[in-house]
């Protein structure tokens, strides 16, 4: 498949290596046409069809980012981070959460913080989007990056030997991720598109074609990349980082190698920053009830859509009592263990702790 995408030698002078890269551009998107009209597609949440590339579901314009990603050499900076996530499994609050443990130092005035005037999704960057929208040079100036690519469609630069980049991954409880992510495409979904029914996205989920589905094989991607790579791969479980959110700050500061020190512990600065990155903290702030956010596949995009609940086990109010069952059973079966109901450490070599084992979400 690399063949679709060899790209040209510019030549020196400056028009000549425009148009260069304007017919390398137009070859590329002929590539990307021919590469969807050869792949398995099923019906979209938000566009009319998602493609099956490398196992996972991907919408048109997500595929395009990605084959972006990978052919016009993604160059993360040194010391980036990729928060990685399924689609809502607590992406908003993590993207928060390492801005402001990653960026303390800078933004030391909790009074006009970023964050106050700015959504998350503003200050990270979502990195397929904007692949797709600087085809050319799809490496954003920022260290801090976004992506809900499955691990194995993340460009080389991310996970090879000479990686630059660390990983964090959160995942979230399959049944409130399908119940979040069916309220979520409900106000994104065009006008001319077809309603979907809960009913209709659980049969899609449960079958694996959802987009960036299947999910347990999304989750699983990320997981023994942990156990594999545990310098550099952080396995994070929300209904954990919601339980203990100063036990998981911390350790996501040392992850990141950025540890809060004696004096920070003692003077609050992790628990100011658990309040700032709050869901009721997040969600009340004027940008995020009434702003707007451009950065992502959608030309503009209501903000307040990322705070819907922000709770565990919402699921219970909307799923009933056989597709929990469903559910349940399918995360067993497909990840080994259930991980929904235990505290997973994969960096402490390789073994899961399963202290909350009998915990109720």
């Amino acid at each position: 498949m690399a063949n679709f995408f060899s790209t040209q030698n510019s030549p020196s002078h400056t028009n000549v290596a425009s148009i260069t890269k304007e017919q390398s551009h137009e070859n590329h998107q002929e590539s990307v046409d021919i590469i969807l009209s050869e792949l398995p597609s099923e019906r979209g949440w938000v566009s009319d069809q998602i493609y099956q590339y490398k196992g996972t579901w991907y919408s048109s314009s997500v595929l395009q980012g990605l084959l972006v990603l990978q052919q016009q050499q993604f160059e993360p900076k040194p010391n980036s981070v990729l928060l990685a996530s399924h689609p809502k499994s607590g992406t908003t609050w993590l993207k928060a959460l390492l801005f402001a443990i990653t960026n303390r130092l800078q933004h030391d005035d909790f009074s006009t913080h970023p964050l106050l005037s700015s959504n998350p999704h503003e200050l990270v960057p979502y990195l397929e989007s904007y692949a797709l929208k600087h085809p050319t040079n799809p490496t954003p100036n920022t260290c801090l990056i976004q992506s809900h690519l499955a691990f194995n469609g993340l460009p080389e630069s991310i996970t090879g030997d000479n990686y630059k980049c660390k990983i964090v991954y959160v995942f979230r409880d399959a049944k409130d991720v399908l119940v979040s992510f069916w309220y979520f495409v409900q106000k994104l979904r065009p006008k001319d598109m077809p309603f979907i029914s809960l009913a209709e996205a659980f049969d899609q989920f449960t079958k694996g074609y959802s987009p960036f589905g299947p999910f347990w094989d999304h989750v699983m991607g990320y997981y023994k990349a942990s156990l594999e790579f545990p310098e550099r791969v952080l396995f994070l479980k929300y209904e954990d980082l919601k339980k203990d959110p100063i036990f998981n700050a911390k350790k996501l500061a040392e992850f990141l190698g950025q540890p809060f020190s004696l004096e920070e512990e003692s003077e609050g600065i992790v628990e100011r920053i658990i309040e700032l990155c709050s869901f009721e903290k997040l969600s009340n702030l004027e940008v995020n009830k009434e702003g707007t956010y451009s950065g992502a596949f959608s030309p503009t995009i209501a903000n307040n859509i990322y705070f819907r609940r922000g709770k565990m086990g919402d699921f219970k109010n909307h799923l009933s009592k056989e597709m929990i069952e469903v559910l349940d059973e399918i995360t067993k079966q497909k990840l080994g263990f259930d991980l929904m109901t235990t505290s997973v450490t994969p960096q402490q070599n390789g073994e899961v702790n399963e202290s909350d084992k009998n915990q109720s979400n």
